[in-house]
């Protein structure tokens, strides 16, 4: 199964992770990302306000409640449903789970890997792991049928070998982390809140 549409919606995928951590206005999420580096979701704050607009349309979020402040613009607050929940798990699975030549996709997974529970994303990482073996494999194969044409026109898939060996060995490399509990992993993703925007 490849990566499907919805997998590489980053601002959808990114309301979702941070609604898992309690409700939001969209502010707050955009703030979020900025103070956080998360730089793989681009065109902010536009394309948060956007999916915010798709996951309401989805029923994966829910109006929670309207905060109105003095002297500050009203700000509607939003909640992750269970469907929503359902589908964030799915998708980082998912982004997890298949190698894509689009990178942005893995890091954004990584940055939202708490969002599984430890097991599942265990599994989804070795999943990765597998499939990076597999096109090694396959990429040292059609080098070694090719040895007749110039090393000069083939570097670019040494380049792949070397890519995916790298990261195939990056993610061993976590999972020997996760397995040691070397990577601390809280019991409730609300324990790594950043405090809110205000």
């Amino acid at each position: 199964m490849s990566l499907q549409r919805a997998d590489r919606d980053l601002p959808a995928l990114t309301v979702l992770a941070l609604l898992m951590t309690g409700p939001r206005h969209t502010y707050e999420m955009h703030r979020l990302m900025v103070d956080t580096h998360k730089d793989f979701v681009t065109g902010l704050p536009r394309s948060m306000y956007h999916a915010v607009e798709r996951l309401l349309r989805a029923e994966l979020i829910e109006v929670v409640r309207t905060d109105r402040t003095e002297g500050r613009p009203e700000r509607t607050v939003y909640g992750l449903t269970d469907a929503g929940r359902a589908e964030l798990v799915e998708r980082v699975r998912r982004l997890l789970e298949h190698p894509d030549p689009d990178a942005t996709l893995f890091v954004a997974a990584l940055s939202f890997l708490a969002c599984l529970p430890v097991p599942q994303a265990r599994a989804a990482l070795d999943v990765r792991r597998a499939e990076l073996h597999r096109r090694i494999d396959g990429a040292r194969a059609a080098l070694a049928e090719v040895v007749h044409l110039p090393r000069l026109l083939l570097v670019e898939t040494e380049f792949e070998i070397a890519r995916l060996a790298a990261e195939r060995d990056w993610v061993a490399g976590l999972l020997a982390d996760i397995d040691s509990g070397r990577l601390d992993w809280p019991a409730d993703i609300r324990e790594l809140e950043v405090p809110p925007v205000t």
